[in-house]
C-alpha cells in the first residue's frame, strides 16, 4: 500500500509537468557555494561546456525551460566531477524551483541552477 501511495504522489508531480512542451536553451546561469568560506559564484556556461568552480568540474549536458517562457522554471542536465576523484560525483537532472529534490551531495560545495539562457 505504501509503495502504491508513493507512485500516485510521483505521478502526481511528474505528469503535469511531462506535458508542458519545453525549448532547448543555449546555456544556464549556475550558482556554486564554497560552505568552507562561503563565497557564491555564479557561472554561466553553454551547453556542452565547462566550467570549473573550486575543485569542482561541471559539465552542463543540457537545459530546457517551458516553451515560450524562458524566465520559467529551468531544469538543467549536469555531470560534475572532482579534480583528484575518480569518476562523476553528480550526474542528473537539477530543477531551478526545486533545488533539493536532485543536489548535488558534497561535503564542501553545493551547485545549483538559477536559470536557462536564451541569447
Amino acid at each position: 500500500m505504501k509503495h502504491l501511495l508513493a507512485a500516485v504522489c510521483l505521478a502526481a508531480f511528474v505528469l503535469p509537468a511531462a506535458a508542458q512542451e519545453t525549448a532547448t536553451a543555449r546555456g544556464a546561469v549556475l550558482r556554486g557555494l564554497d560552505t568552507f568560506n562561503g563565497h557564491v559564484t555564479d557561472m554561466e556556461v553553454a551547453a556542452g561546456q565547462s566550467v570549473q568552480f573550486g575543485r569542482l568540474n561541471i559539465v552542463l549536458r543540457e537545459c530546457r525551460y517551458p516553451a515560450g517562457n524562458p524566465a520559467g522554471d529551468a531544469y538543467a542536465s549536469l555531470e560534475i566531477s572532482q579534480q583528484g576523484r575518480e569518476g562523476v560525483i553528480f550526474s542528473g537532472w537539477m530543477i531551478a524551483s526545486s533545488p533539493a529534490l536532485s543536489a548535488m551531495e558534497h561535503p564542501r560545495y553545493d551547485v545549483w541552477v538559477l536559470r536557462c539562457t536564451t541569447d
